[in-house]
Formats: structure tokens, C-alpha cells, sequence
């Protein structure tokens, strides 16, 4: 069947609006067709380059929309249904039969590779050029996508498209990251860097996980007024001083936890500063060097019982949390339409430039 799609065609080039073909689905596959679309920055570094996902390729990896057709054997879901895209995984490798598929072993392979097992790929341009696609299990910068059972969850009809899309990666690895991977204790004191719509979706996290004292640094003010109206108790912006400093200033014995989404080795670096006895530092930040290292004194991180760990995708277990999230929403404990702006589809690089400007947090595509 053909499609429209927001095709990438060269490194730092805008996208290109193209009719596309999208097979039928295959064994174990669901096409879906897309409502919305969260446009979110590992898209931009696969077009980039920085990320191993060879071009021309269909991006795009926080869609939401209507089940369309299935497959064989796929009995999740249903022609008719609505459901919200998410990172594919296999299902049964140690990390996916143990409750953790974000660290799947063939995640690069399903992320990146845009191939099925049998080693084809299900789009191509009308004159029959070879498009990856794919991305994440499931290419949503189009009309139509083709995802797998695996990385497709219900969602209810009484939510906006636009809201429901952004769960699929951005907003589920922040709030994640805060409610799953560090699993922050009530009572407990959060430090938060950068208050993009990741730090953002961390800091509704921490409100939703009884954090006393929840510390957002962010340069932006306009981020850090935004922080402060999600939940967060202080705001700081990292010219202002010293980050460890600034913190102690605010709770002398330093936090419990930090979250750094900004990928700078002197951001997370000054984060171990700030931190408390036993506290706990995740990463979710991509460094624009991928070379790039942090020095840490060894010493004083043994003596203090610190954990610094990596976190991808939140450590969500998708058909538990993204529903999870929806009903938080629901009830009015996680406002995430505070952070969403929608484009129409066709305006794919408008919403990219106001994002790269400041004007938007979470860009969002919705077709006609």
C-alpha cells in the first residue's frame, strides 16, 4: 500500500515529504495508522548520523493511531483499535524474559537495522528505491506504520493523539527513570538536570513518587518556570554557580538522587558533587562525542556508596507503564499536555526549527 512519509535523505538536511509503498504485514507484524507523532531527538541524530541507521530512511519512533491490519498469529491487538507505538524488543533473550526488554540484547538490531529477520525491509519509494525503515519496530514519520505485536500497547480513545504519542519513548524515559530505574523513596530529595521534556516528564515522576524536595537546574527560564508550575520545589540555573554548591545550599547533606538528561561529561560530572551518602545518579543523556568520559574520583565515590548507572528507556516494561502513565494523566497527577505543541504532519520542519529555537518542548506531528 502507499503512504506519505517524512523521508531522510542526507545528514542536516530537512526532511522530505514522499509517497511511499509499506508492505502488508507479515507474521507477528500490525499496520497502524498514525494519528500523531512525538518528534524526539534520537530521530534527529539517526539522521545525523550519530546513531547507525543507514539513509534513506523512515524515522520516527513515538507514534499513535488505529490498527489497521495484522498479521498471522498476532492476537495482542486487533483491526480497529488504538494503540500507542513503543521501542520493539525480541522477547527472548535474558533481558526480555526477566521483565526488562529496554535492555534487550538485539535492541541496537531492532532499533537500527530497519531489516526483519529474513533479513528484508517493508518500505520503498514508488520507483522501487530501498528505504529504511523499521526504526524503533516501527518508522512513524508517515501515515501508516508498520510495527510488530511486541511494541504496540492499547491506549483508550478518550486521550488526545498528541498526548498518547510522546509515551512511546520521550516521556516514559523520563518519568521512568525517577519511578522505575531509581524507584525514588517518598520523602526523598531529586536533582533533576535539564528541564526539557525528558527532565520534564522526571520531575511529574518525582510529584507522582512523594519526593520532598525536587531540584530542577535548567538555563532556560522559561523551562524553569515550567518546572516549578509540574512540581518542582527549586529551580536553578547552572550560571549562577557552582551546581554542588547550589544544591547544598538548599539541602546541606546533598541529594538522594540525580537524573542528568543533558549528556554533558561537566554536567553529570558536577552531579556527584551534589550528591548524598548511598545516592543513586542515572544517565539518560546521549553526549554529542561518543567518545566522551566523565573522571571520578574513585576514593570519595567508594566512600560515599554512590551508584551511577544508565538508563534506557526508563527501564518500562511498555504494556505496564504506558497504561499506567494514561490513568495517572487521567486523574490529573501527570499534566504532560503542559509540555506538548502540535504541527501538522506536512510542517515536519517547522516543528524540528521552533524546537532547536526554544519556542517548543515536545513537538508533535497530527495528520489531517
Amino acid at each position: 500500500m502507499e503512504a506519505l512519509a517524512a523521508v531522510a535523505r542526507e545528514p542536516h538536511t530537512e526532511f522530505s515529504l514522499e509517497t511511499i509503498t509499506i508492505d502488508e504485514p507479515k507474521t507477528g507484524e500490525v499496520l497502524v495508522e498514525i494519528e500523531a507523532v512525538g518528534i524526539c531527538h534520537t530521530d534527529l541524530a539517526a539522521r545525523d548520523g550519530a546513531l547507525p541507521t543507514a539513509l534513506p530512511a523512515v524515522l520516527g519512533h513515538e507514534g499513535c493511531g488505529f490498527v489497521r491490519a495484522v498479521g498471522d498469529d498476532v492476537t495482542k491487538v486487533a483491526a480497529g483499535d488504538r494503540v500507542a507505538i513503543t521501542f520493539n524488543s525480541c522477547g527472548t533473550c535474558p533481558s526480555c524474559t526477566t521483565g526488562a526488554p529496554s535492555y534487550c540484547h538485539q535492541f541496537m538490531h531492532l532499533a537500527y537495522d530497519g531489516v526483519r529477520e529474513d533479513g528484508t525491509g517493508p518500505l520503498s519509494t514508488t520507483d522501487g528505491e530501498s528505504l529504511t525503515g523499521l526504526f524503533f519496530g516501527q518508522s512513524s514519520f508517515a501515515t501508516y506504520s508498520l510495527a510488530f505485536e511486541r511494541n504496540v500497547v492499547k491506549v483508550p480513545a478518550d486521550v488526545p493523539a498528541e498526548l498518547l504519542a510522546p509515551l512511546g519513548c520521550g516521556i516514559q524515559t523520563g518519568a521512568g527513570a525517577v519511578m522505575r530505574s531509581l524507584d525514588c523513596r517518598p520523602g526523598s530529595a531529586i536533582l533533576v538536570a535539564g528541564a526539557g521534556s525528558v527532565g520534564l516528564a522526571a520531575v511529574m515522576g518525582a510529584v507522582v513518587q512523594g519526593c520532598t524536595t525536587i531540584i530542577a537546574v535548567e538555563p532556560h527560564q522559561s523551562r524553569r518556570d515550567l518546572a516549578l508550575e509540574l512540581g518542582a520545589t527549586h529551580v536553578l540555573d547552572p550560571a549562577a554557580g557552582p551546581l554542588a554548591e547550589q544544591v547544598r545550599a538548599i539541602i546541606p547533606a546533598g541529594v538522594d538522587y540525580a537524573i542528568d538528561t543533558s549528556g554533558v561529561p561537566a554536567v553529570i560530572e558536577s552531579l556527584v558533587g551534589a550528591m548524598t551518602f548511598h545516592g543513586k545518579i542515572g544517565l539518560i543523556g546521549v553526549p554529542a562525542d561518543p567518545a566522551a568520559s566523565v573522571p571520578l574520583n574513585i576514593i570519595n565515590s567508594l566512600a560515599m556508596g554512590l551508584t551511577i548507572t544508565g538508563i534506557i528507556e526508563g527501564d518500562s516494561v511498555p504494556d505496564e507503564f504506558i497504561p499506567e502513565l494514561v490513568e495517572l494523566y487521567k486523574a490529573g497527577k501527570f499534566p504532560l499536555d503542559k509540555l506538548v505543541t502540535t504541527f501538522p504532519f506536512a510542517k515536519i520542519n517547522d516543528a524540528i526549527d521552533a524546537q532547536h529555537r526554544g519556542e517548543v518542548l515536545k513537538p508533535v506531528l497530527l495528520h489531517d
